[in-house]
């Protein structure tokens, strides 16, 4: 089997060959593209009408179909059929530029800071504790499908906005499009059918489960995608505070979502919680869309979020986010 490197550049040399005839003339770039935590190989085929709207396919995703199946023929002809497809989609699009429209499809994401320096050096961003604020532009958006882009330091000078306007019309525009979504994680739970007989331990192992998921609830947005940033409206987490009747306590499950449990759940076992996001993290959550291991502690008579401490003796550090929460926009007649 190829190493990974060797494979790119076989892949490099030779994907021309299993695309259709009309891309012959078409010019192959293998480049590094800038993901949330990670590098990939993009590969992209250049027509040579000098179209500036082409897709991307990755590497690396090839490489482990490559893995999966230890035929380079395989991989080489699906991957080149799957472009040429996607690329039979593109003909013809053109973003709609015009600044009204653009103001209106710029959202956010939360992604972390520290995994991400390199990328955030050359986009707008604004810091939140360990994580930061990021901006997309939903180019399209269909039933099926989402296509947009992260909004760079080029894109925002051709658009001609600052991360200040960037900012402002993303906290409308993602409530708008991207509603919030708190779910209890226990409404996920489905009961024992009837007839079914399980062992005691079973059963109760199930009711244990059932019940801390009670008082554990999921914060996302409607779509379940980049909805981690669901978090940074603060009316929705003073409701749930509310509701509860204590502070809470907010684990980072991903990037498209984050899980707030009553902080009095945790007592005095905050290393363990901090223990417990790590392992998440590091077994189940895929690297691209990991967002923290911290844990986060939101006090509804502050109506902030604060860092939560690594000791149980020191529940908050005290360090203040640059950004505060979004606070809900007074209505006037």
């Amino acid at each position: 089997m190829l190493d990974y490197e060797i494979f790119k550049a076989v892949v490099e040399q030779n994907f021309l060959r299993y695309l259709p005839e009309e891309y012959r003339d078409a010019e192959i770039k293998v480049y590094p593209v800038k993901k949330v935590n990670r590098t990939l190989d993009g590969l992209a085929v250049l027509p040579a009408d000098g179209s500036r709207i082409f897709p991307t396919i990755y590497v690396n995703d090839m490489y482990e179909h490559y893995q999966a199946c230890d035929n380079l023929e395989t991989v080489l002809r699906d991957a080149a059929g799957s472009y040429a497809k996607v690329q039979d989609n593109v003909k013809g699009f053109v973003p709609d530029m015009d600044i009204g429209h653009v103001r209106d499809h710029i959202i956010m994401c939360l992604i972390n800071t520290e995994q991400n320096r390199e990328m955030l050096s050359g986009m707008p961003n604004r810091q939140f504790h360990d994580l930061s604020v990021i901006y997309r532009w939903v180019v399209e958006r269909t039933p099926d499908a989402v296509g947009s882009v992260i909004v760079s330091d080029k894109i925002a000078e051709e658009i001609g906005m600052t991360e200040e306007e960037l900012f402002q019309c993303a906290v409308e525009n993602t409530r708008r499009m991207y509603p919030v979504s708190i779910t209890c994680m226990g409404s996920m739970f489905g009961g024992i059918p009837e007839g079914i007989t399980l062992p005691q331990e079973v059963r109760e192992e199930m009711e244990r489960a059932k019940r801390t998921a009670d008082n554990m609830w999921i914060i996302s947005n409607k779509s379940g995608i980049n909805g981690a940033a669901s978090m940074l409206y603060e009316e929705n987490l003073h409701q749930l505070a509310e509701k509860l009747g204590e502070n809470l306590f907010i684990l980072p499950s991903s990037i498209h979502e984050v899980i707030a449990m009553p902080a009095e759940m945790a007592g005095k076992n905050l290393t363990n919680l901090i223990e417990m996001v790590q392992e998440v993290n590091m077994g189940s959550v895929e690297l691209g869309e990991r967002l923290s291991n911290s844990v986060y502690h939101y006090d509804r008579n502050a109506r902030k979020v604060t860092l939560a401490a690594e000791s149980p003796e020191k529940r908050l550090d005290g360090k203040q986010a640059e950004m505060p929460l979004i606070q809900e926009e007074k209505k006037t007649r």
